[in-house]
């Protein structure tokens, strides 16, 4: 079978340090063209293409007649694109290449709002329906070993009972994401909160499964560090449809470092950071700790090379689909807005999509 011929829309940080050499190792991809909003951009994640590779052709906002992203889409040997833009200008690229007939892989978040995303799953339905074109969010860390293990582990120790997230750091002035405009002086609700929070709800989603999905929450957020606006720090209270309640504190503009997430349940305690987990089974001297450590990986080349294999056989990946991305999406956005309004109370609607 022949490999899927794609283009990759973007050409940030994160497309030439993850999608493109995520693609090349894919033997199920055949990249064909980049596009960036500059010649520029694109130039040099071109560079990252082998010598010996088939070429792969420029397509740029400023590269003149028969180089824009309509004439990528125009293309008969393109069957899909990854998108990898800022927030707000995404949903409109995803639902050009859908009605083009394109399969698309978009980066998370799937939307700036839930809104925005209940409207773009709907334009999906309706225009795949006509063209067969998927639509997938890359949420890579669905892809990383140590979440799904956390999951099972969680399941064997009966109800859970409570749990910790943490989540503490510096998103410093020098760092390279900071130093993209639509990143520091964001026009979404949240900043770097959402941004990068919707692969901590999607963690907690998935190590509290289904059956405790979150029903409500309680949240005060505030801006601890200036540089970081609108907010940068979220604690918040959150209850299942289960009956379990669990701490949620997270702050990209922390002097504190944490990352971890305690799921305690009636038989023991599952503690996740990604590549490690350590399940404790039974209560104080008594419990046994067994620790599982994986090779530490984005999850990005598995997602990657996982949505090529979903577009030859036709059947879409359970671990990308935007409705899973848009209960990540509402957790995050809750835990705002309940911030925004001194603590009220939020319910929560989609959390089924686990």
């Amino acid at each position: 079978m022949d490999p899927v011929g794609i283009a990759i829309i973007g050409g940030g940080i994160f497309v030439k340090e993850q999608h493109v050499p995520a693609a090349l190792e894919s033997p199920l991809i055949s990249i064909k063209a980049i596009w960036s909003r500059s010649l520029k951009t694109a130039e040099e994640a071109v560079k990252l293409i082998p010598d010996g590779a088939d070429p792969v052709d420029l397509y740029s906002s400023d590269s003149g007649n028969g180089r824009s992203y309509e004439d990528i889409l125009k293309r008969e040997d393109i069957n899909g694109v990854i998108l990898a833009l800022p927030i707000v200008d995404q949903p409109a690229y995803i639902e050009k290449a859908l009605a083009a007939g394109k399969h698309v892989l978009a980066e998370k978040p799937i939307a700036k709002d839930v809104a925005t995303a209940i409207k773009l799953i709907d334009y999906y339905k309706q225009v795949s329906a006509e063209t067969n074109a998927s639509l997938s969010i890359a949420e890579n860390f669905r892809f990383i070993q140590g979440w799904a293990y956390g999951a099972e582990e969680v399941k064997k120790l009966g109800k859970v009972t409570g749990f910790v997230v943490r989540m503490n750091s510096m998103m410093e002035k020098t760092n390279r994401y900071y130093n993209t405009p639509w990143r520091t002086v964001p026009q979404y609700q949240g900043g770097f909160l959402l941004d990068g929070g919707v692969h901590f709800t999607a963690a907690l989603r998935e190590l509290l499964g289904e059956e405790n999905a979150i029903e409500s929450l309680i949240a005060q957020t505030s801006l601890v560090s200036s540089h970081l606006p609108p907010v940068d720090s979220i604690n918040a209270v959150v209850k299942t449809k289960s009956g379990a309640v669990g701490s949620y504190i997270t702050s990209v503009g922390s002097k504190m470092d944490a990352f971890d997430f305690h799921i305690e349940c009636e038989q023991g305690v599952v503690k996740a950071e990604g590549a490690k987990v350590v399940t404790l089974r039974g209560v104080g001297k008594d419990a046994v700790a067994e620790e599982k450590v994986f090779e530490k990986s984005s999850g990005v080349k598995e997602e990657v090379h996982a949505w090529a294999e979903s577009i030859l056989s036709g059947i879409p990946n359970p671990n990308q689909t935007p409705e899973l991305a848009l209960a990540d999406l509402e957790l995050i956005e809750k835990m705002l807005t309940s911030g925004d309004q001194d603590g009220a109370r939020q319910k929560l609607e989609y959390q089924h999509f686990v």
